[in-house]
Order: structure tokens, then C-alpha cells, then sequence
């Protein structure tokens, strides 16, 4: 696998020319949702370098990350020309990226791609790290590659088109990123303030937040050992996001990752002694900007069902990532039904 490049840019428009011109691509093909066709589009198209380009469009919204929209991507691109010698820029958040990575990396058997991140949750998450994919049969992710994108550029000014829900989502990777470094990276992240937003110092903590991850992945790039660090709260998380998709009343991925994490600081402080003063720090954070995702014990064997299907597990037992500090990784750890249901319980009561 290529070393993906990130790039948090100054001059924008200056940078998205200068990784255009070095590709030498025959032709150009931009992948966006209709939300970032409106908000984000107009500012790329600036550049003379996207002057005949080819645009594809697709509805927002992850329940759209699926076989069908990965199909009408494959079919513009055979229908207009594309071969290897081509170039697809995915432009949007997650969604975007994780589905434009997946159709671009398969198509001909991959074709060079870019990553232009709009949403801090696709920055510090989806964008980097080489992880593509759709979801499918009601599960995140089931069918993907790991094919990193040749470039991933980031327009912090994009973030200013974000709501507070979105901006909290995408805060909520930055937290995992922070519980899984250091102690004063997650000191750092916790005086961030979520009411008023500083763009300035977002920009700073956005770019520590990738280089964690960055550090991560290169040592591992296709998950076998220390990168499963970056599933913290991902193996709740992941059955909140899915059980909402299915109830009808979707939540944001970084909503249910933060839940998530809640539950498995709880399980660590459980297992392996996690300081309850940061637990209880991650609970009132979540409490104040996240609120809860309403379960009874009714839905403890669907949330149950649902992490048995987990990507992350190698058995037919549920794998966790569980921490006994801050830092401190531990990783393909197990629980009891009977302790998934007590962090649940836990979960249920705050």
C-alpha cells in the first residue's frame, strides 16, 4: 500500500492544483453528494485544473452508501471514458470518501484518487487511513478494500458550512484519537470549546488528531495488530448507528461512536481498571453535547446480534479495544454477554 499524503491546506485552491499537475491524469472525474455539489463544488471549480471535468453526483445521507450508488458511480465512470490513466476526487465527508474510495479502487481494478475532506468527521476519520467501503444487509462497512487515496487535502474553511451536530460528531473521533495517545493530548481535547467554535485552534487539534492516527496506521496498515487501537468505541458504536438506521431514526456516526465510547471506557474501568475520573469526565462531555440513545433491556439482544457481526471480530467471540489508561491500548480483548449488558445498563442509566 502507497503512503497516503494528508494535507490541511493554506491556500487551497494553490494546493489542489499544484497535487492535480503532478498526476498527469487523462481525464478527471469529481465524486460528490448533493450536499456538497451546492456548498463545496462551486469553490473547487475555481481551479483551471478542473476546467472539463466530469462530475457524479449522489444523495447524501449514509443510508446512500450502499451497491446500488457504488453501481451508478461504475457506470458513469465506463460510459464516460475512464480507464487507469484517470483520476476520481472525492469531495464530501465520510460518506463520500469511504464509497468514492471503494468504486474508485475497484474499477478496472483501481484508478488514482484523491480525497477532499468537508466535514471534520471525514477529516480526522474516513478520509485518511486507506479504509474504503458500502454498507450492506443493514451493516457499516461490510464490503470494502483497503486502498488509500493517492492524496487527502483538507479545507478547514469547509467546516464553517457544518452545523453543531456535524462539528460534534466529528469531535467525537478526535476524543478516541486523544484517549488512545496521551495524557496531555487528552487534557487538550477536553478544554476544546464546543459552544464557540475557533476555527484557528481547530485547525491545530484537526491536525494532531490526523497525525495519531497517521502514526497508527503506518505501522499497520491492514489492521493485523496495533491499528485495531482506532476501533475504541467502535464495536458499541457501531450496533447504536446500525439499530438507529433500522428503528428509522438514524444517528450521526460520531454520536454513536461517542456512546460507544462511553460504554467501552466503562467496560475498561470494569476489566481492566480504567481511571473512573476519566470515565466520569467522558460522561458528563457526553451527557452535555451528545444527550443518549434510548434503550431499554428489550434491545440489549438486538444491539447483542448486531456486534456479534462486527468486521472487527476474528472468533466467534465480540473483540474490543479496551484501555487501563490513558494511552495505555489493549487490544483484542473479549467480554461475557452478562458484561456487554451491564456496560448497557450503564449505558441506559446516565
Amino acid at each position: 500500500m502507497n503512503q497516503q499524503v494528508t494535507k490541511i491546506c493554506k491556500d487551497f485552491i494553490h494546493e489542489l492544483n499544484e497535487v492535480i499537475g503532478s498526476q498527469k491524469a487523462e481525464n478527471i472525474f469529481i465524486l460528490t453528494d448533493d450536499n456538497t455539489q451546492k456548498f463545496c463544488l462551486p469553490e473547487l471549480l475555481k481551479s483551471e485544473k478542473l476546467k472539463g471535468c466530469h462530475l457524479i453526483t449522489i444523495p447524501s445521507g449514509d443510508e446512500n452508501k450502499n451497491v446500488e450508488s457504488a453501481v451508478i458511480i461504475w457506470k458513469y465512470l465506463s460510459e464516460n471514458g475512464a480507464n487507469r490513466k484517470s483520476l476520481m476526487i472525492n469531495v464530501g465527508g465520510g460518506m463520500i470518501t469511504d464509497i468514492g474510495g471503494f468504486a474508485a479502487s475497484t474499477f478496472k481494478r483501481g484508478i488514482r484518487y484523491f480525497n477532499i475532506s468537508t466535514s471534520l468527521l471525514g477529516a480526522v476519520d474516513a478520509a485518511t487511513g486507506g479504509k474504503t467501503g458500502i454498507n450492506f444487509l443493514g451493516l457499516k462497512n461490510e464490503i470494502g478494500v483497503f486502498a488509500p487515496a493517492d492524496e487527502v487535502l483538507i479545507n478547514i474553511d469547509f467546516f464553517r458550512t457544518l452545523d453543531n451536530e456535524n462539528l460534534r460528531s466529528g469531535y467525537a473521533e478526535m476524543v478516541k484519537h486523544a484517549l488512545i495517545d496521551t495524557r496531555a493530548e487528552w487534557d487538550e481535547i477536553l478544554k476544546f470549546d464546543l459552544e464557540n467554535i475557533n476555527f484557528d485552534t481547530l485547525r491545530d487539534l484537526v491536525d494532531r488528531s490526523i497525525r495519531v492516527k497517521e502514526r497508527i496506521v503506518e505501522q499497520d496498515p491492514k489492521e493485523q495488530n496495533i491499528r485495531k487501537a482506532l476501533n475504541l468505541g467502535h464495536t458499541f458504536g457501531h450496533a447504536f448507528e446500525s439499530m438507529s438506521y433500522r428503528i428509522k431514526k438514524p444517528v450521526l456516526h460520531g454520536y454513536a461512536v461517542m456512546w460507544g465510547l462511553l460504554c467501552e471506557l466503562y467496560l475498561s474501568h470494569v476489566k481492566l481498571n480504567f481511571p473512573k475520573d476519566d470515565l466520569l469526565k467522558l460522561k458528563y462531555l457526553t451527557k452535555e453535547y451528545y444527550g443518549t440513545f434510548n434503550i431499554d433491556c428489550n434491545d440489549y439482544e438486538a444491539l447483542f446480534e448486531l456486534m456479534t457481526h462486527d468486521k472487527k471480530n476474528e472468533t466467534s467471540e465480540i473483540n474490543f479495544t479496551l484501555l487501563s489508561g490513558i494511552g495505555e491500548i489493549h487490544i483484542n480483548q473479549t467480554a461475557t454477554k452478562e458484561e456487554i449488558f451491564e456496560c448497557f445498563d450503564f449505558f441506559a442509566g446516565c
